[in-house]
């Protein structure tokens, strides 16, 4: 089954020169990713037990604790005692790429403010070294149960939790955390693939623009919550400009303490964030944000890193 007609060219109109190269990536099965844990193992007690399985595994050459593995590993892993021990956690490259932007350092005041799964706040809490305070954030109780048995079963001492709406943090935290990550609820586009109408068949415009609205107050809140001088990275897995840069600059327009910070681009495959769509033109600053380009390796991704004045 074919992608829904108007993602397709809604996509060809926000990669004009790439679509149809980029598009075909939606068919293919990437690479399975994982990162090793090193709150739980050492790099040399996975790699070790990985061969005693006979998994070839390839590292990635921008995180050193990132490793990739043919798709047909994948179910042999998430069986394994290394994944039940939480040495190990299966998580997309370009999530990775959210807290590697962020850099959460250890003894810092950290919020992820749409933790579920987990998989960013376990990898945050190993960057600070389990030193520090996180508060990890979901309001839906079984991704609550989830998020907390993960971030336990990764060794993670340092967390708090809260089965709360994220809407509602920054008011009741105002000005607490040197670091927020917000990986936004969006309409999940980068995870459509080609052949499975499952992953895209509650996909519409106007999920698109219920989503913004969520993803405007969710920003709202990360940004009340942020200390001066603090830094929220901001992200989503969707395409729709009106996910990613309108919701940004709407932010940069209703807090005048904000500016966008350039985003080292660890992968090459990775364009600037757009400073129009359509009628709409955006602040110049956003083209210091990035979209990451769907690939045989990533999913497609957004990322904003933006920092409240002192």
């Amino acid at each position: 089954m074919a992608l829904p007609e108007r993602f397709v060219e809604r996509f060809r109109e926000i990669y004009p020169q790439e679509a149809e190269e980029l598009l075909h990536t939606f068919r293919e099965r990437r690479r399975v990713s994982f990162r090793i844990n090193p709150l739980v193992a050492s790099k040399e007690e996975v790699l070790d037990e990985l061969e005693t399985l006979d998994i070839r595994v390839e590292p990635v050459a921008w995180y050193p604790y990132a490793y990739t593995a043919d798709i047909r590993f994948r179910e042999t892993l998430t069986r394994s005692a290394l994944f039940a021990s939480g040495a190990i956690y299966i998580q997309s490259l370009s999530s990775m790429l959210a807290p590697l932007a962020l850099d959460p350092r250890p003894g810092e005041r950290v919020l992820d403010l749409a933790a579920a799964p987990g998989g960013k706040s376990l990898m945050m809490a190993a960057m600070m070294a389990d030193r520090g305070w996180l508060s990890v954030v979901e309001p839906a109780k079984e991704r609550f149960f989830r998020l907390k048995a993960n971030l336990q079963r990764g060794g993670v001492t340092i967390a708090h939790h809260y089965m709360t709406d994220g809407r509602g943090v920054g008011a009741k935290c105002p000005a607490m955390f040197d670091r927020v990550m917000l990986d936004a609820p969006c309409s999940t586009e980068a995870k459509f693939r080609i052949g499975e109408p499952k992953s895209f068949a509650y996909w519409s415009e106007r999920k698109i623009r219920e989503m913004a609205r969520l993803q405007y107050r969710l920003i709202r809140s990360a940004i009340k919550s942020l200390k001066p001088g603090g830094t929220l990275l901001y992200a989503t897995c969707s395409f729709a400009p009106e996910e990613n840069e309108a919701v940004v600059d709407k932010a940069l327009a209703s807090f005048d303490d904000l500016t966008v910070e350039p985003i080292d681009p660890t992968v090459a495959h990775c364009r600037p964030g757009l400073t129009s769509w359509r009628k709409k033109r955006f602040d110049p600053s956003l083209a210091d944000t990035l979209r990451i380009l769907p690939t045989t390796e990533t999913d497609g991704f957004y990322l904003a890193k933006l920092r409240k004045k002192s």
